[in-house]
């Protein structure tokens, strides 16, 4: 469950609020079929693009919540709106929107934690230091169900995003076994013998499965050119080798602070997930 989500289904639990969806859009648009923001008398959560649009919306919303709750649109009898972008809103990007507008409540919870949950990747984040912990914030606000993962159970914080799960694995490199298919795995532990084993175990199940989404060491060249060769000394092949990104991140991204790194490494698993 991402940020927005948690947010909308805490506060509907106080207040009502107008859920404003992107039911259609034809041509260009600011954002994709199924892109929501949530309308509380006091306060907006998520957005639907920003601009003309948006601010249409908004005014939409709050109208909608001025009326008495029996004249309110409900999930089944939603109110859609058609907007064009370029003659009406004077927006550029000149396709039409679709939005729709429904009564949220306390009521709608469970079947909002359904419907907005959305596709999410998986991700095996091995390590909770300082990168993996600006990771780890940069994770919560993206579509990824994350499992966190490190050999030291009290690294974690107390509080994690609502898309993060902490687990405690002493090997650490055992819970590779237990992974879903699919999952993008980041290695980044606070020992290179841990990440060298997480590598293994990965490459291992590969060899085996050959079902994992992808695998990412941090490092540097120098770090990946010793790894290669202890690696070969366990067996692998440079073929089998080739799977593993090291360095991780987008290239030419030079910075070292673990904000930066974090943000580099996201970016990249965003491009993975666009080509896929």
């Amino acid at each position: 469950m991402s940020q927005h989500t948690a947010a909308l289904l805490a506060r509907l639990q106080h207040a009502p609020a107008v859920l404003v969806s992107v039911d259609q859009v034809q041509g260009s648009g600011p954002r994709e079929q199924g892109a929501w923001m949530a309308v509380f008398a006091d306060g907006v959560i998520n957005t639907i693009g920003g601009g003309h649009l948006e601010y249409q919306a908004l005014a939409e919303a709050r109208a909608l919540l001025q009326r008495s709750e029996n004249a309110l649109p409900s999930p089944a009898q939603a109110l859609v709106l058609r907007y064009a972008l370029g003659p009406a809103l004077g927006q550029c990007c000149g396709g039409v929107v679709h939005l729709r507008y429904e009564h949220v409540t306390a009521l709608s919870i469970p079947s909002l934690q359904q419907r907005l949950k959305g596709p999410q990747d998986a991700v095996a984040l091995f390590g909770g230091g300082h990168v993996g912990k600006a990771l780890v914030q940069v994770l919560g606000m993206l579509p990824y169900r994350v499992l966190w993962i490190d050999s030291r159970d009290e690294i974690f914080p107390v509080q994690v995003p609502p898309n993060v799960v902490t687990e405690h694995s002493d090997p650490v490199h055992a819970a590779v076994a237990n992974l879903s298919p699919g999952t993008h795995v980041l290695i980044m532990s606070f020992s290179h013998a841990e990440d060298l084993d997480v590598v293994a175990a990965c490459l291992k199940r590969q060899r085996e499965h050959q079902d994992l989404g992808s695998v990412g060491l941090i490092g540097s060249q120098t770090k990946w050119a010793t790894f290669r060769h202890r690696l070969e000394a366990r067996g692998f092949t440079e073929q089998e080798m080739q799977q593993v990104t090291c360095p991780i991140g987008v290239p030419r991204i030079t910075g070292k602070e673990p904000e930066v790194i974090a943000v580099a490494v996201a970016a990249q698993l965003l491009q993975r997930r666009s080509q896929a």
